[in-house]
């Protein structure tokens, strides 16, 4: 017969394991909860930019078969789907080769608001602003779209 001590012992944690795993999640929840927020927003806005983009391409589009950019500034609004597009057109002459001077450099700037904070996307192209001015019988462009976003 075996005399000796017998143990109870009870498996858990204890006081200080839980304080611990309490203050890792406090630090890593607040973290992983932004992170979501941020991919969130980089989703929203991406597919924003793209409907963007089509608006502004829309714009230029209009613009080149209706000859009608012969103002220096045209603006307005579109609505797609729930959401609101502000856009404005500018044209100006293009200044990167002075022997040029018909080419134009239409510009469309399309706003739009994503999670409370404003966006924007540039869209430019060239155009022969001889058919504005009565030089020439047909409107040409040059086929080459820029497009920045900010």
């Amino acid at each position: 017969m075996k005399f000796g001590r017998r143990t109870n012992r009870i498996a858990g944690f204890t006081l200080a394991e839980v304080l611990a795993a309490l203050l890792f999640m406090a630090i890593v929840v607040p973290v992983a909860m932004e992170g979501l927020h941020i991919a969130s927003r980089a989703g929203a806005v991406a597919q924003r930019k793209g409907e963007a983009a089509r608006i502004a391409q829309r714009v230029l589009i209009e613009n080149l078969v209706n000859t009608n950019w012969n103002q220096s500034v045209q603006s307005g609004s579109t609505i797609e789907g729930q959401r609101e597009f502000r856009w404005t057109l500018h044209s100006d002459p293009w200044t990167q080769d002075p022997s040029q001077n018909v080419m134009r450099q239409l510009t469309v700037d399309v706003k739009f608001t994503a999670q409370n904070r404003d966006y924007a996307v540039t869209m430019s192209t060239l155009v022969d602003g001889s058919v504005i001015y009565g030089s020439s019988g047909s409107s040409s462009s040059s086929g080459a779209a820029t497009s920045t976003s900010r």
